[in-house]
């Protein structure tokens, strides 16, 4: 009975190999949207052929925040203070597991802990490979539109996104259900994506593709809800695209990473979509954009603006239509191998093109990478400005929902 206990054990531990991953012996892969999977976080479990990969992961960022916001739209009989929203937050609480199967078949399921509802099923999908350049993916995952929102969560150089990708946009309209931000995000849907060559030479560049279908619905719905457009009688679902272009091999999804300071990457991408009867049916959204990322060794740089035009649906009987856009720039820089600091400008055109004036939202940076334990901290600050209104009515309600001052101080942990 030892004997046969011996020869199993054996025979298993050639199949499977349980081992702590390193730098050396893998290239980083953050195909999964989380964290860097292939690095010396934690182990994973993988056959003697490669060809089954299994690796559990966890990220955890806990967050403590001050907002400070301007008089305007505070009622002070109801005790409205100019300080909200602050205090501890746990934007992720996020355990998963990702992996590989028979060689063609990837794989990614994590939930969101510190969510509700439908988010807290934060992806599940499964990736089909034909080759390297024609692949399937089917399941809840990143929709193809913009470098902030396709960084691999966790490896941003700032803990938050800028506020022009996620702030509500405004409009001369009251409709509570119409509130489109020029971001996507998460959604359900199918995607067929790829990276090839232009030729044979080892020094050409890469091009990218990702082209696909979603709900249109977000992160927030993951059943199947949509409709027939009444005014384009086309299914009601977000169709999106992104291209890229890659001079110095593949760009990997990250704004900065210590165990990545030597190398050097670029890439260029134009993306859009095109979102039909989103905001309860009532809008037909569509979105272009255009971004530059590049790391060179211990340097980060990355770029972006985008667009967003906004129709009603024939039933609103609304004839406006809006133009929203924004833009950012940010750099990033190791000063030494576990310390970098970083700014950013962030601005946007939050009233539309038909009204004049603008936001423009600094911020600065400096992320710690604790050695040895996985622990990366980050202390931020970001200022809302306003400029170019032509009335104090429209600068007062351009910047509602938005603190003038943010400051922030996250704790992140992944495994």
């Amino acid at each position: 009975m030892k004997r046969i206990l011996l020869f199993l054990i054996f025979s298993f531990s050639h199949s499977l190999i349980f081992y702590l991953m390193s730098q050396d012996s893998l290239q980083i892969d953050m195909e999964n949207g989380v964290l860097g999977i292939a690095d010396d976080r934690g182990f994973t479990l993988q056959s003697k052929n490669g060809k089954f990969v299994f690796k559990p992961y966890l990220m955890l960022q806990t967050r403590g925040q001050l907002n400070y916001y301007d008089d305007e739209g505070l009622d002070k009989a109801y005790n409205q203070d100019n300080v909200a929203n602050s205090g501890f937050a746990l934007p992720y609480a996020i355990l998963g597991f990702t992996g590989k199967t028979f060689g063609r078949l990837d794989y990614n399921l994590s939930v969101n802990a510190a969510a509700k509802g439908a988010e807290i099923l934060q992806q599940a999908w499964v990736d089909y490979a034909i080759s390297p350049a024609a692949r399937f993916r089917v399941g809840k995952f990143k929709t193809p539109f913009t470098h902030a929102y396709l960084t691999t969560l966790g490896e941003t150089l700032f803990p938050t996104l800028p506020t022009s990708l996620t702030a509500s946009t405004i409009m001369p309209h009251v409709l509570n259900a119409v509130t489109p931000n020029i971001g996507t995000g998460f959604d359900v849907g199918v995607e067929f994506h790829g990276i090839g060559r232009l030729n044979k030479k080892p020094n050409s560049w890469l091009i990218g593709y990702e082209v696909g279908l979603w709900n249109g619905s977000g992160s927030v719905v993951n059943g199947a809800t949509i409709t027939i457009s009444d005014d384009w009688h086309i299914p009601s679902l977000l169709y999106a695209g992104r291209l890229t272009f890659m001079p110095w091999g593949r760009m990997p999804a990250t704004q900065g990473n210590a165990r990545m300071l030597h190398g050097r990457h670029m890439l260029f991408g134009v993306s859009g979509g095109l979102n039909v009867e989103s905001e309860s049916e009532s809008t037909n959204d569509a979105r272009l954009g255009a971004e530059f990322s590049m790391l060179y060794n211990r340097w980060y740089v990355g770029a972006e603006a985008y667009w967003m035009h906004v129709g009603f649906t024939r039933r609103q009987k609304i004839s406006d239509k809006f133009n929203y856009w924004g833009a950012y720039a940010q750099v990033g820089y190791f000063v030494i191998p576990t310390v970098q600091l970083g700014v950013r400008y962030d601005f946007m055109d939050r009233n539309g093109s038909t009204k004049d004036g603008f936001l423009n939202m600094p911020a600065v940076v400096c992320n710690y990478y604790i050695p040895k334990v996985h622990l990366k901290l980050s202390a931020m600050y970001q200022f809302t400005g306003r400029y170019g209104h032509k009335t104090q009515l429209d600068r007062d309600n351009d910047d509602l929902g938005i603190s003038t001052h943010h400051a922030s101080l996250q704790l992140q942990f992944s495994f």
